[in-house]
């Protein structure tokens, strides 16, 4: 069997051990502040990233250029490679019209490669979450046209929830209006959002405080897991580790967990979230 390469966006936000173990290749995508120079996802400490966020200044992103895919797959495939690639949602950016540019300019130079573009239609550690998977199955053994197939199966399996705390990021993309965010903001209103069966953020509901729209996710997560003894959980956070622990900890009381990974949510994903942002990623019956 041909190897393949597992190749995704840096907003799957993986943490750099994962991405060691299972030798993933990570596209970084670019973000900026006003008048600066564009930084990748790892060139700007978190810490300091979300620093200024909170302290008001605005992050611009960019999306992934097809010459990037380009240059990406064939290094892999003059390696021996085939190329599986998982991309961001094709409804918050136009990384995975990229990769498909991409996949067809390298094909028509490397006739016998095969390179497979899968628009996860996740954000985050949703993605994350897929490719982990992969990832694992990869290692198993299983082969290319098995991996495809079981996330063909599981992707709209892939739960997404979120809630942020501070609604005027919400407000700048359009998510929500001005007043909406003023009354919701004076009022301690968290909303709960998730990412839907065609990749976009949809807002649900609204809770009022922080401690209540922690445990809405894991309300969520009761009403929906599958197997929830059986599967890995994800976390990410926009600089809100305490916060993602104790996200953390009622699911290991309320549920018989294996795995749960917490990491941040990278600045790409962060730059539109704000800092504060905190999400929960399992498979369930729907999204």
């Amino acid at each position: 069997m041909k190897n393949y390469v597992i190749v995704t966006d840096s907003t799957a936000d993986l943490p750099d051990n994962i991405i060691e173990e299972y030798n993933l290749t990570v596209i970084p995508l670019s973000y900026s502040f006003e008048n600066e120079a564009d930084n990748h996802d790892k060139q700007l400490g978190i810490k300091e990233f979300y620093e200024r966020i909170k302290n008001g200044e605005r992050a611009t992103t960019t999306l992934i250029n097809s010459k990037t895919f380009e240059d990406c797959f064939a290094s892999l495939i003059e390696e021996g490679n085939d190329i599986l690639y998982f991309g961001f949602s094709s409804e918050l950016s136009g990384t995975y019209g990229s990769s498909q540019i991409a996949r067809e300019e390298v094909l028509e130079k490397y006739k016998d490669a095969r390179i497979e573009c899968i628009d996860t239609l996740a954000a985050s550690l949703g993605e994350g979450l897929l490719v982990y998977y992969a990832a694992k199955m990869k290692q198993e053994g299983k082969s290319l046209d098995e991996v495809i197939q079981w996330v063909s199966d599981n992707k709209l399996h892939l739960c997404h929830w979120f809630t942020v705390d501070d609604l005027n990021h919400l407000k700048r993309g359009g998510r929500i209006n001005a007043m909406t965010a003023t009354i919701g903001t004076a009022l301690g209103v968290k909303p709960i959002l998730h990412v839907d069966n065609g990749g976009h953020l949809v807002p649900v509901t609204n809770v009022r405080g922080r401690k209540k729209s922690i445990q809405a996710l894991v309300e969520r997560m009761e009403a929906t897991c599958t197997n929830p003894e059986g599967q890995s959980v994800f976390i990410t956070h926009a600089d809100c580790l305490e916060d993602a622990e104790y996200l953390s900890n009622l699911i290991k009381e309320k549920f018989n967990i294996k795995e749960v990974v917490i990491n941040y949510i990278g600045p790409v994903i962060g730059s539109h979230t704000g800092q504060g942002a905190l999400a929960l990623f399992f498979l369930g019956t729907e999204r």
